[in-house]
């Protein structure tokens, strides 16, 4: 990440989402403020994509867009069975461009939005220049985690570990160690109930063959020559135990191709064998 900027891939996913705003292509997700946000044009933002994910062919490309917007949409319906079940606080880790907080339905629900102090500040500039005010339920929660934790952060920021929360959490842990990934899972676990937290995961690239694990090899590449390597993958298998050895109790996982189809109302599409996965972890007790 470069000071005063948002990371290449977060900033990749940012244009990702914003183009299936606009694009000819089933929307799964809508998000009104998603080109806004990104302070381009819309005829900027294809050339965009493009650019961010030079190895992938057009289809791959917009598979990619449907899984973006499948594993919002997929977050965002996980904060509303929250709220519906009484939760009043939302954290948004990794928050990036993520524009839940300023279209929040649930005036009396709160959302904590944590990042780099330096991303947040580029993003206040992205919401002032784009015209889109800040909510009064929404509260900045900069965290800068080579000299802070999150634990701190959040409560300087007036979160409450007494009462129930939902963390989304969203194209992050393949970017962090597995020692990490652990504190920040029993952190989240640890929270009053019910506490519910949506992330999504990778597969590790030996679970692939052929075309599909030099296509894996090549984005890892990719990502590791910006200075943003995968570091973690997990299987559905292993993810679940360490979601209980953290503290859960119920795991919804979805792969990719079927979280995409369910909202589509199609047949999941066949052929990888190592699709990303998103899923809910919660713990009711």
């Amino acid at each position: 990440m470069q000071l005063g900027q948002p990371s290449r891939t977060a900033l990749a996913t940012a244009y990702a989402r914003a183009y299936h705003q606009i694009a000819s292509e089933p929307r799964i997700f809508t998000d009104p403020l998603a080109v806004r946000i990104a302070g381009i044009t819309p005829d900027q933002l294809a050339d965009l994509e493009t650019a961010a994910f030079q190895n992938d062919d057009t289809d791959m490309r917009r598979r990619r867009r449907l899984f973006l917007a499948a594993r919002a949409r997929f977050a965002e319906d996980t904060v509303t069975d929250a709220v519906a079940a009484g939760t009043r606080q939302v954290v948004i880790l990794g928050a990036g461009l993520d524009t839940f907080a300023y279209r929040n339905p649930h005036p009396d629900v709160r959302v904590f939005e944590v990042d780099h102090p330096d991303t947040q500040e580029w993003k206040r500039q992205q919401l002032d220049a784009a015209g889109i005010e800040l909510p009064a339920s929404l509260t900045f929660a900069p965290v800068d985690f080579e000299s802070q934790t999150l634990a701190a952060g959040l409560a300087a920021a007036g979160f409450d570990r007494s009462r129930p929360a939902a963390f989304v959490w969203l194209g992050v842990i393949m970017y962090l160690t597995r020692d990490t990934i652990l504190d920040t899972l029993r952190f989240v676990a640890d929270q009053a109930t019910p506490v519910r937290l949506v992330f999504d995961y990778l597969y590790p690239a030996s679970a692939s063959t052929g075309a599909e694990m030099d296509l894996r090899t090549a984005r890892a590449d990719l990502v590791a020559s910006i200075g943003e390597p995968w570091l973690s993958f997990f299987t559905s298998d292993e993810i679940a135990d360490v979601l209980r050895e953290a503290g859960f109790d119920r795991v919804d996982d979805h792969d990719a191709p079927n979280l995409v189809a369910g909202y589509l109302g199609i047949k999941p599409r066949q052929g990888s064998t190592v699709p990303p996965h998103v899923l809910c972890a919660m713990r009711t007790a």
